[in-house]
């Protein structure tokens, strides 16, 4: 396959008998490679397989008889490489900084759930609170250090 940045100009090519596709996108290794370098795509195609990855694990997830550090470890080693897979490659905008953040801070509020004031009423935990609960380990912080590792 061929990708190109030239939106009207998609078409065939021949190489022998080989009939060559040019498109806009494609999948390579798990990653989508377009012609414009936007990571928009490859971004909320990964959260979609993060929460796919959730969602096939929820019964552990929101089960009682699993405590809240093992579902911590769970979200680690299971769903957030999937939703990071590739990224030393990622160039952090602030719009997929809110993306990924918002995608963490969902699960976490599933495995950590709300908490119960004094009056018998239940809320649920800010931003901050699941900062501090995490020890300021979240996904931006990773996607950095594998960077800089890379």
């Amino acid at each position: 396959m061929k990708c190109t940045r030239r939106e009207n100009t998609l078409r065939k090519s021949r190489a022998g008998d080989i009939q060559i596709d040019q498109v806009k996108s494609f999948n390579y290794l798990g990653s989508t490679v377009n012609g414009n370098n936007a990571l928009e795509e490859e971004i909320r195609e990964r959260i979609a397989k993060g929460n796919r990855a959730f969602y096939a694990n929820k019964a552990l997830f929101t089960s009682k008889l699993v405590s809240r550090r093992f579902k911590l470890k769970l979200y680690w080693m299971v769903i957030r490489p999937v939703v990071v897979y590739g990224c030393e490659t990622w160039v952090l905008k602030e719009n997929i900084i809110q993306k990924l953040s918002v995608f963490e801070r969902k699960i976490l509020r599933k495995v950590f759930g709300p908490t119960k004031k004094k009056d018998g009423s239940w809320k649920i935990k800010r931003n901050t609170e699941l900062d501090k609960l995490i020890q300021h380990r979240n996904i931006i912080n990773y996607v950095k250090a594998q960077r800089l590792s890379w």
